[in-house]
């Protein structure tokens, strides 16, 4: 796999009422040169991730509009560029919004859960865009099945160069939309709506980490 010219194929991709993190320029939130960064940074993890090899593959439903349609980086917002940096030792990731740096709960507890793993993970989104309702931006929809087979290449693609000994579905919506695609993967709960806790439990048993003290599985999160 070329990495530059699968972020170029990634960003040559539109659809109606989804934002390409690659190509597209939010007026309210991106800096003028926002797609170019978004690029380098996929390409830069990608190119890591080949590179150095990865372990697992989780996988989600869609970007977020405070984690991904940011950064163009899967379960990653802002304030844990710095931390995808680690994962893979790349040069540092460059921020491609204006203002303060944002947080999203999602990204808070799935970064906290790769610390602990300590193992390569690449991360990924079965339509790694953020799709929106009609006219509002900055809202979240579940992608179509039109637009998760249209994907489905760049994902097939990214599975056979990568690897991985694991790959697992973030949440529900992603393990069905996985089975749609014919592609098998570990479902394990996603850290929304109440379910930090299993999701947390659930990753421990996976990796065998050790038991986490009591209490632990509470997040203060922004």
């Amino acid at each position: 796999m070329n990495p530059a010219t699968f972020v170029a194929d990634l960003a040559s991709l539109r659809f109606a009422n989804a934002f390409n993190p690659y190509s597209d320029l939010c007026p309210d939130c991106d800096a003028e040169d926002a797609p170019a960064i978004r690029r380098r940074n996929l390409e830069a993890v990608l190119s890591a991730a080949l590179e150095r090899g990865v372990h697992s593959f989780w996988i989600a439903r869609d970007l977020g509009y405070r984690g991904g349609r940011r950064t163009g980086l899967a379960l990653t917002d802002e304030v844990h560029l710095p931390s995808h940096t680690e994962l893979f030792g790349t040069a540092p990731l460059d921020r491609a919004t204006k203002g303060p740096p944002v947080a999203e709960r999602t990204a808070t507890v799935v970064w906290r859960m790769l610390k602990a793993i300590e193992q390569p993970v690449f991360l990924w989104n079965v339509f790694p865009f953020h799709p929106h309702a009609p006219n509002e931006p900055l809202t979240n929809r579940c992608h179509t099945s039109a637009e998760r087979i249209a994907c489905k290449p760049l994902l097939n693609s990214l599975i056979e160069a990568l690897r991985p000994k694991r790959v697992v579905a973030i949440g529900r919506d992603a393990q069905s939309a996985l089975l749609d695609l014919d592609i098998e993967a570990v479902a394990v709960r996603h850290p929304s709506y109440g379910g930090q806790t299993e999701f947390i439990e659930s990753l421990e048993s996976l990796y065998h980490l050790r038991c986490q003290p009591e209490n632990s599985h509470q997040l203060h999160l922004i």
